[in-house]
């Protein structure tokens, strides 16, 4: 907000991005990973009508503060949410957002949480889910593999265990905030050598910053194997 650069003033969609987030999709299942500010806008724009479950990577606001949003879902599926969440991440929505879990407010969202560790997979219906540590600059919190997927943002470092378990990936997702380097997030090039490190066919680039330029300019200095993300991006994958 009142920034005049280039890409703030542009009005290609592509440069008009949401806080991240995305939903997994199979034929029987939905699950969303994260619940930012921006979450009722991309639940309506995306359609979608049934969450089988919710997924966390960490507490930080711009991947928390929709929550609440989720609660029409409630009405649908007459059920609380399954909600898988790390125990410290849990902690702290119980005291930010502590009507809706203690259940002192009849309308709010209702929950089902979960407690995850890093290295321990769960299912949600049929889609089996390896949450793995990542470090959001000394912060510790979560990436997801789905199958050949690995969905990670917000990580400035990954430690070797976790490395281990995205050996075979074929395509993954990932921060960059832009090209400078940052004390919290990947640069651009330290993604794209996480990339190369982990041999994957696809990347796409999320959580970038205004910095990072405009999209097409940007993605135009990009080998055809890394895309910049973008708002209502669909990918298919296996699994």
């Amino acid at each position: 907000m009142g920034c005049t650069c280039d890409t703030c003033q542009s009005d290609h969609p592509y440069d008009q991005r949401y806080r991240s987030s995305a939903i997994i999709e199979s034929d029987q299942t939905t699950v969303l990973i994260d619940t930012g500010p921006d979450l009722r806008s991309q639940l309506l724009r995306h359609g979608t009508e049934m969450l089988d479950g919710i997924i966390m990577t960490h507490e930080h606001n711009d991947h928390t503060a929709g929550i609440d949003d989720v609660r029409p879902f409630n009405f649908w599926a007459k059920r609380d949410i399954p909600f898988y969440v790390e125990q410290r991440v849990l902690d702290n929505l119980q005291i930010r957002f502590r009507y809706i879990f203690e259940k002192s407010y009849s309308t709010a969202a209702k929950l089902e949480p979960h407690s995850i560790v890093p290295g321990e997979s769960f299912i949600i219906n049929e889609i089996e889910i390896v949450p793995f540590r990542v470090n959001h600059g000394t912060l510790p919190i979560l990436g997801y593999r789905i199958g050949n997927l690995a969905y990670i943002t917000d990580a400035k470092t990954i430690p070797p265990e976790s490395m281990k378990l995205l050996e075979g990936i074929d395509i993954l997702i990932v921060n960059a905030l832009e090209d400078r380097n940052h004390p919290t997030h990947f640069s651009l090039s330290e993604a794209t050598n996480l990339a190369d490190s982990l041999s994957v066919k696809q990347v796409y680039i999320t959580h970038m910053s205004h910095r990072m330029g405009r999209h097409l300019d940007k993605q135009k200095t990009l080998p055809s194997h890394i895309t910049l993300g973008y708002d209502t991006l669909e990918i298919e994958f296996t699994a």
